[in-house]
């Protein structure tokens, strides 16, 4: 894509081993479709979020510097999936693709000391150690204390623990916890934050389905569970049949 763009071309075309982008992971959910087209934001979120078929700054390069990008299969003649601008968002379902992700880690620091200061410690200490930190919750405040929970990807979790054991005993906390166990599913989709009821009938599609809610995090055009990873493909199939 980069290249793309220093020769000016019009469009990019990336030959995978993929028909192009589809509405989920197809070994997941075989009842995922083909997308003909997809925003650049949406494509961007799908694959933060764990799509394996574009890489984010591919997706980013194109945008800023308005490369169209067609993901087409290598062993077949058809049209794939076109990354451009996408002008027909009302006139179309809002939640465009789901997106999974195993490669999640839950960290858990219970009873820190609630005082102004205490997050910066904590994260500045991964972000020196060049650690990315995705979704985080802090809990109410009881007794003076609170419990802050984030995941990490899974092979980053032994190095924070290790990183974060020192900072857990300087700042008194109670205990450090890790769950390598979880996994992520996100619903993607331009508008999905100012329409009411996503966030309802994705919560009702887990829980008919027995499955637990252990984070929650939401974006202008995403709504992402960590949720347990053995419930992954349960989950994905559910929601994928929620939102048609």
């Amino acid at each position: 894509v980069a290249l793309a763009t220093r020769l000016q071309a019009d469009r990019c075309e990336i030959f995978t081993d993929v028909e192009g982008i589809y509405t989920a992971d197809p070994r997941l959910v075989p009842e995922a479709r083909l997308l003909p087209t997809i925003g650049y934001e949406e494509m961007l979120e799908l694959a933060h979020q764990g799509a394996q078929v574009m890489q984010t700054r591919a997706v980013e390069l194109g945008w800023v510097n308005g490369i169209e990008i067609r993901v087409r299969s290598t062993f077949s003649d058809a049209p794939g999936t076109l990354i451009t601008e996408d002008d027909e968002v009302e006139q179309r379902n809002k939640v465009r693709g789901l997106a999974t992700d195993r490669r999640a880690a839950k960290v858990t620091l219970v009873g820190v000391p609630d005082r102004p200061g205490v997050a910066r410690t904590v994260f500045g200490a991964l972000a020196e150690a060049g650690i990315n930190v995705d979704m985080i919750v802090q809990n109410v405040s009881h007794a003076g204390a609170t419990d802050i929970s984030f995941t990490v990807a899974e092979p980053e979790l032994a190095r924070a623990k290790r990183i974060l054991e020192p900072v857990v005993r300087d700042l008194g906390a109670q205990e450090l916890t890790t769950d390598s166990s979880v996994a992520k599913v996100s619903i993607v989709g331009a508008g999905v934050h100012n329409a009411p009821g996503y966030a309802a009938r994705m919560f009702g599609a887990l829980a008919e389905a027995g499955i637990n809610i252990e984070m929650i995090s939401t974006s202008e055009i995403r709504i992402t569970c960590v949720i347990s990873e053995d419930r992954l493909d349960d989950a994905a199939q559910a929601l994928h049949a929620a939102f048609d």
